[in-house]
């Protein structure tokens, strides 16, 4: 289960300094989902749904219409996803790099070896291991491992 708290639509609307009706209707119109429903059926909302809430009330204040903040705050979600998606590549990409570096520094042990140490090497590592390291061989334009 998650560590972020959970609340139900009385403490949300407290915080959020707005009505419960407030918050049933912006459910209602799809502004604000529950996060889920507890044992007893209470819609229960996170800490987004708060931020969510407040960027409404701000954007109101600002008089925006509701289907404008709906559009904005789908847009929103929408960035939200791609980010998501770039910070993992991003995250990837600096993984390679580094598994990239560290096969640099066993390229003169690997140059040194002969094909049948390099044949007892392959046989006690892992298959996924063994295979991720000829593709960073390659990747680098040294041929394959063996």
């Amino acid at each position: 289960m998650s560590d972020n708290p959970l609340y139900r639509i009385g403490e949300l609307a407290k915080k959020a300094n707005v009505s419960p009706r407030t918050i049933d209707f912006y459910t209602s119109i799809g502004l604000l989902h529950p996060e889920k429903r507890s044992a007893k059926n209470y819609r229960l909302y996170s800490d987004e749904t708060l931020t969510r809430l407040r960027r409404i009330e701000q954007m109101k204040t600002e008089k925006y219409t509701l289907d404008e903040i709906k559009m904005t705050l789908n847009q929103w979600s929408k960035v939200a996803a791609e980010e998501d998606v770039s910070r993992k590549l991003t995250d990837l990409q600096l993984q390679l790099e580094k598994l990239r570096r560290e096969v640099k520094e066993f390229e003169p042990v690997i140059d040194q070896l002969k094909p049948q140490q390099a044949q007892h090497v392959v046989k006690k590592l892992m298959p996924q291991t063994a295979a991720c390291i000829e593709a960073l061989m390659l990747l680098l334009g040294k041929g394959p491992f063996l």
